[in-house]
């Protein structure tokens, strides 16, 4: 599964920053499934969610790669790509249970 692109190089060993989706926490919203970036730890909300925070952050920061978080499922995203990212055997540790929301 997936394409290495050019992005990948980037990806680095991070640690979650939240145990839910960062902003969602601050605004007392609920989110779909998580999102892990692979340069910061930022954890965001996905796009099925109702704000898509780690794609927001993305474009706030221009990190391009997020993992699927909720649980570690092994695949990437390259935002900047539009391609998925094989990330099987390099996938970010869960900090305790993920809860869906708070």
């Amino acid at each position: 599964m997936g394409y290495r692109c050019v992005h990948a190089a980037g990806i680095r060993q991070v640690e979650p920053s939240a145990k839910g989706c960062e902003e969602c926490l601050k605004l007392g919203s609920e989110w779909v499934h998580l999102r892990i970036c692979r340069t910061c730890g930022h954890v965001g909300c996905c796009d099925e969610s109702p704000h898509r925070h780690a794609r927001a952050h993305f474009h706030e920061t221009q990190h391009p790669i997020i993992e699927g978080y909720d649980p570690p499922e092994g695949w990437g995203w390259c935002f900047a790509d539009k391609v998925m990212v094989d990330l099987q055997g390099d996938t970010t540790p869960q900090k305790g249970p993920i809860p869906r929301y708070y």
